[in-house]
């Protein structure tokens, strides 16, 4: 019962967050300067008839308490309304888009689990040493490393100089789509591989110092048993939460890089609707980033108790 509990308390929180942040991402454009219905009939000299026939047309001569009401109706049918600039169904436009800024979250995930992981468990084993001290310098000239600069060194040296990789554009097909998120994703990557390895030797070393360890080593069991069972493994609850916070950071960064390679992504997307007013796609593109930013948290506190019992006692305890 008390993890139906917790799910369902973890549940209606993540519906209550989508609900508040639908009001703010909807009401916020009320706060933004500029007419869309200027945009609209740009370069044309509007007649009042031609005014009124956009603003009703694309809904803008309701009052914004019965817009919301109407866009939230649609979004249940999964009608996300229609792009001001692209004269298209918002949800064919990120359709299109989507995937690119998927793959190369999901490249950057990985390079940022795999790299940041590795380096912040050797620092850990390794407290004090040549190894650690190397390490910690590394992350720390990362960690200062903006996105766009790390995507202009890279162009500069892999793509320019050396020739290994495209700097521009999103691929066709598959493979080479992949090919081209090489870059993006590496760009992407570098300031949370730091986050990430700075998190993970924190914890562990923390870890390393309980008295649980201490008996495990004395009582004769294999360093690799205990670092990965006593150690890693408890040492995965702060790592988890990290990570979930970086999805957001993520999604948020990938419109600079885009931007820098020229990929047709949800971030280059934004940063283009916001530049032209388009309010239908701007408030879906945000919406979405706290869907997915609140589920992934809402599934790293569902994992918690999962790996560490300790999380799930404490939550049994309220």
């Amino acid at each position: 019962m008390n993890i139906f509990k917790l799910v369902a308390r973890k549940l209606g929180t993540l519906l209550v967050t989508v609900f508040a942040a639908s009001l703010l991402v909807f009401f916020s454009r009320a706060l933004v300067p500029g007419d869309p219905v200027a945009f609209l009939l740009r370069g044309r000299k509007p007649s009042p008839e031609a005014i009124a026939e956009v603003t009703k047309q694309f809904g803008l001569d309701k009052p914004m308490w019965q817009q919301y009401i109407d866009w939230l109706g649609n979004l249940f049918h999964g009608d996300l309304g229609r792009s001001l600039q692209f004269r298209q169904d918002v949800t064919t436009v990120l359709a299109d888009r989507l995937p690119v800024t998927l793959g190369l979250v999901v490249l950057a995930g990985v390079l940022i689990a795999i790299l940041g992981l590795a380096a912040g468990i050797i620092a850990a084993l390794n407290r004090g040493r040549t190894a650690d001290r190397a390490i910690l310098i590394a992350m720390t000239g990362l960690g200062a490393i903006p996105s766009f600069v790390g995507a202009i060194v890279l162009i500069a040296v892999f793509a320019v100089q050396l020739g290994w990789f495209p700097s521009y554009g999103s691929g066709d097909g598959f493979a080479d789509g992949i090919f081209h998120l090489i870059l993006p994703s590496i760009a992407l990557a570098l300031t949370f591989v730091a986050l990430v390895a700075r998190v993970t030797r924190s914890s562990m070393l923390d870890q390393l110092e309980r008295e649980h360890v201490e008996v495990a080593t004395s009582r004769g069991l294999p360093r690799s048993r205990v670092v990965l069972r006593h150690v890693l493994r408890n040492a995965t609850g702060p790592i988890l939460t990290v990570s979930g916070v970086l999805v957001a950071g993520l999604l948020v960064a990938s419109s600079i890089v885009e931007q820098a390679f020229g990929l047709a992504g949800i971030g280059s997307l934004l940063v283009q609707s916001v530049d032209r007013l388009d309010f239908p796609v701007v408030q879906a593109i945000v919406l979405l980033i706290v869907i997915i930013f609140v589920l992934v948290n809402t599934i790293v506190d569902l994992l918690a108790p999962l790996i560490d019992p300790r999380v799930a006692a404490g939550a049994a305890a309220r």
